[in-house]
């Protein structure tokens, strides 16, 4: 684990509730997960954009603020995981308590309190119901609208027989050939800076 490093605020720029560019350099949250910046969720039966809401948190709490960051590790994809601080706070667990972020338990425990804090008082997603954000990757939908049936979306996400993540544009190569399978966690994206965002990478062809 580094030590703890400033982040010139210029620099730092918010993807989603859960990554940050940091002079062009994707860094993961660590110990969180937070809803796609598609995501949406229910609240009182009306949905509200919950992955919207998310990223508008964490720009709240940076700006103006003093960041700094505390690398971790690395993931799978190669990304930095790194604490966040402003001024400070503790930008995963104060999202996680807001509500707007899940523990991230298959990798730390480290805000399963904040987590029982934010359900306690019904907080954020927990106000009403979600898909929570590992599963809503995989194509798992609480709201089942034109858009989740790939009619809207028309990048399809094919992981290959060595569990690389690849999506394919229309005009690709292999599109038409590719098929997907939500059992697999294949998926459809809508643009190709969604697909990007979740850790896919373009074919080649």
């Amino acid at each position: 684990m580094q030590a703890t490093q400033a982040a010139n605020q210029q620099s730092v720029r918010v993807i989603d509730g859960d990554t940050i560019d940091v002079s062009g350099q994707r860094i993961r949250i660590h110990g969180i997960d937070a809803p796609e910046g598609r995501q949406t969720c229910l609240r009182g039966g009306v949905e509200w954009l919950c992955g919207q809401e998310a990223a508008k948190a964490i720009r709240v709490m940076i700006r103006g603020s003093e960041v700094t960051c505390q690398t971790i590790d690395k993931d799978r994809y190669g990304r930095l995981v790194s604490k966040y601080y402003a001024d400070g706070k503790d930008l995963g667990g104060a999202l996680v308590e807001q509500g707007l972020a899940l523990a991230y338990r298959r990798h730390s425990k480290d805000y399963t309190g904040a987590e029982a804090t934010a359900k306690a008082a019904q907080g954020g997603l927990w106000s009403g119901e979600f898909v929570a954000p590992w599963d809503w990757q995989r194509g798992k939908r609480l709201v089942d609208t034109p858009a989740n049936h790939n009619g809207d979306c028309a990048i399809k996400g094919n992981i290959s027989r060595s569990g690389e993540r690849i999506y394919h544009v229309p005009e690709g190569c292999y599109y038409a050939r590719t098929k997907i399978s939500r059992a697999k966690g294949e998926r459809m994206f809508c643009s190709e800076d969604e697909a990007r965002e979740a850790g896919w990478r373009r074919s080649r062809r």
